[in-house]
């Protein structure tokens, strides 16, 4: 498969991850402890896909069982900071954030994280001044898009008023 429609799955799968996160957390009906009660789930969640899956693939492929340390460290590293934004996407629904506001915030900001951390760990040939404009310009308008989502985004409709449904469904009809 070309590495584009990868890429493209991760867009809609991680797209969705806050809505379908707030959904479960909300689901628990505990307000005090929905959201640890949702992470426990995404925990099995990444076991059944992170651990099983691959311990599959590796099984069925005849892969040796040899873990250099540089790649144990950096993955299991890479599977911290991954838990860890999970875990503060549900701290920050928990304090009030809403899913579209949160991932857009995450998203709009996740590149920019990505392009510096990159640009630190190899540096480009030529230094710093050998960077393009428009990379700078990349990085100003992703932040510019996260502020813009956030700050515009649709509100949903209001709830209907349930009291009157209430009041009607408690009426007696007349026969």
């Amino acid at each position: 498969m070309n590495w584009l429609l990868f890429a493209l799955m991760t867009v809609a799968s991680w797209g969705v991850y806050g809505i379908f996160l707030h959904t479960g957390q909300l689901g628990m009906k505990d307000p005090v402890n929905g959201r640890y009660k949702a992470f426990l789930f995404v925990g099995i969640a990444y076991f059944l896909t992170a651990v099983l899956a691959p311990l599959v693939a590796l099984l069925v492929r005849g892969a040796d069982w040899h873990y250099p340390k540089g790649g144990m460290g950096w993955s299991l590293l890479a599977g911290i900071v991954g838990a860890i934004g999970a875990f503060c996407v549900l701290l920050a629904f928990g304090a009030k954030g809403t899913p579209s506001v949160v991932m857009a915030i995450v998203f709009a900001g996740a590149p920019i994280v990505n392009a510096v951390v990159a640009i630190l760990q190899h540096p480009p040939a030529g230094g710093w001044s050998a960077i393009k404009p428009q990379f700078f310009l990349g990085i100003v308008l992703a932040a510019l898009g996260g502020c813009l989502v956030t700050y515009y985004k649709p509100n949903p409709a209001p709830p209907k008023p349930q009291a009157a449904e209430s009041e009607a469904a408690a009426r007696p009809t007349s026969r």
